[in-house]
This record gives structure tokens, sequence and C-alpha cells, in this order.
């Protein structure tokens, strides 16, 4: 009952201040309602494609993540929580930017041809309870070719991600995805596989992936001590096969 609350206040102050900057009438709130149950983001600014490893591609979060209940969760390691007025302004914003955008945005004619670098991807959820998603190729590298609502709603995230590494707490959750990618040349000495922690059951080829919770959690985080970003090491499974093994906290609505 709290989540699809909190959903329904941010919902509905994101409504009001749209009203309030464009001089309309009392807004129609019916369709800000949103199901009872986990939380769910309202707006969002991550990254797809690109030049990455195999385990980038399969653990590689969000960058930015705000919920239904004022939670923002950043690279699924920092943490912070807004006031429901911010976080509405947040979702007002993210709206008055995307809205009209196309599913997967062109830059203006006479862009030079980028290659390798991952799409941006923004996301807001609407009055009508969707969430209206815009993938934008190589925005940081072609900003000055894009619509000025697209790079704002980019630089709206970012001052999140920079309030949560400089005001914000460290992100944990009872949940972890676990990745095992195939390294037999790699160098140095593979440790034994951790205890209580699942793991392949034969050749990798070119990933592994799982989501546990409960003791493997516990037994993950302390075999794979968290990097920057998420932990990794050299382990040897049960089979004799080498691998590269990274874990991350899974987000809320994962």
């Amino acid at each position: 009952m709290v989540w699809g609350m909190r959903l329904r206040m941010i919902l509905l102050v994101a409504v009001m201040a749209l009203t309030a900057a464009c001089g309309g009438a009392e807004p129609d709130t019916s369709a800000a309602a949103a199901d009872d149950g986990p939380p769910k983001p309202v707006a969002l600014w991550g990254a797809e494609g690109g030049f990455v490893t195999a385990t980038m591609n399969v653990l590689r979060p969000p960058r930015v993540v705000l919920y239904d209940d004022g939670l923002v969760v950043v690279d699924a390691s920092r943490q912070l929580t807004l006031t429901d007025a911010e976080a509405g302004e947040v979702v007002a914003r993210m709206e008055t930017d995307l809205t009209g955008q196309p599913p997967t945005a062109e830059p203006k004619p006479g862009a030079p041809s980028v290659s390798d670098v991952p799409d941006t991807v923004l996301g807001v959820r609407g009055k009508d309870g969707k969430m209206l998603e815009v993938r934008v190729p190589a925005l940081e590298q072609l900003a000055d070719f894009y619509p000025k609502g697209l790079v704002d709603a980019k630089k709206l995230m970012e001052g999140l991600a920079t309030r949560a590494a400089e005001e914000g707490a460290a992100y944990v959750a009872g949940r972890v995805r676990i990745v095992a990618e195939g390294a037999p040349s790699a160098e140095g000495t593979p440790s034994p596989w951790p205890v209580g922690v699942p793991e392949p059951p034969g050749a990798v080829d070119p990933v592994w992936q799982e989501d546990v919770e409960g003791a493997a959690v516990d037994a993950i985080t302390k075999a794979v001590p968290a990097g920057q970003e998420y932990g990794r090491s050299l382990f040897t499974t049960g089979s004799g096969t080498v691998v590269v093994l990274s874990w991350r906290y899974l987000l809320p609505h994962e």
C-alpha cells in the first residue's frame, strides 16, 4: 500500500508541477493511480550496447533510477532518498523533456559517425502509469546534434548521481546477481569456488549468471569484496573451469 500511495503522490506532484508551469486547468489525476506492490521506477538514466565485455553487458545496471518511494539508486552502489516534492519535480521535468521524442532519437544531419559507444537510455513514468523510454545513440559525443530536452534530461539525472556521491550512502540489497566469465588464460592463481554460492554446471561460454539471495549473498560478498563498481576475482569451479567471478547488488525492481 505504501509504494502505491507514494507513486500516486509523486505522479500527482509531477502533474501539478507541469500544470502550474503551463498555466493549465486542474489536472485529471485518475491516470496517475498505480497498483500496489514493489517499488517502481519513475525516472531513469542508463546505457545499452557499445563495445563492452560480456560480463559488463550482463551486469551493467542503470546509471540512475528514481523509484516511486523517492529512493534514488546510482550504479547499484550509492543511494539517497528524495522528498515527494523533489521526486515530483524530477518526474515533471523528465516528462517535459521526453514527451514527443521517438523511441530511438536520431541526430541532426551533419553529425559525425560514432561507433562502439553505448546508447543513452532516458525514461520517465507518465501520468498513465506507463514508462516512456528514449534511446539516444552517442548522446555524450553528439550532444549538439540532439534536441535540448534530451541533453537536459541527462543533465538532470547526472545531478542526482553527483548528489548521491556527495550526500548519499552505500547501496546494499538482499539479492545479488553473480556472473562467471570463462578465463582459461587469465594470469594469477584461482581460488576455490566459494562455499554456499551456486556455480556453473560445466564450461562457461561466454558467461553464466545467477541471481541469489539469503546465505549465498553473504558468501559471495565475503569471497569477492566489492570494488569500485562491483566485485570480481579469479576462481576455479568444481568442474575445473577457471572463471572471473563478478557480482553486483540487484535493484528493487529487478
